[in-house]
């Protein structure tokens, strides 16, 4: 059951990233999100994906996976508007 729990909560946890990047889209402006920290969070979690990939933890591992690819829409959109 807690592993059931944790993989729900690791694939649906990276989706709140969805409003961040619908905000950036609607304002057409990022000027309120550093890139120092986009860039920084964003290359920490390329960092983690080799270990997430070859980690047998399902939840670290569908966490990562989810988490890159939105994180990565957030960078995009972030950089888009600057």
């Amino acid at each position: 059951m807690i592993k059931i729990i944790g993989i729900i909560a690791a694939i649906v946890l990276p989706f709140w990233n969805i409003p961040l990047i619908a905000r950036i889209e609607k304002r057409k402006s990022s000027k309120d999100i550093s890139l120092y920290w986009v860039f920084g969070v964003w290359i920490c979690f390329i960092l983690m994906l080799p270990s997430a990939l070859v980690s047998t933890d399902i939840v670290f591992k569908l966490f990562s996976i989810v988490n890159i690819i939105l994180f990565s829409l957030v960078a995009v959109e972030t950089i888009r508007y600057r």
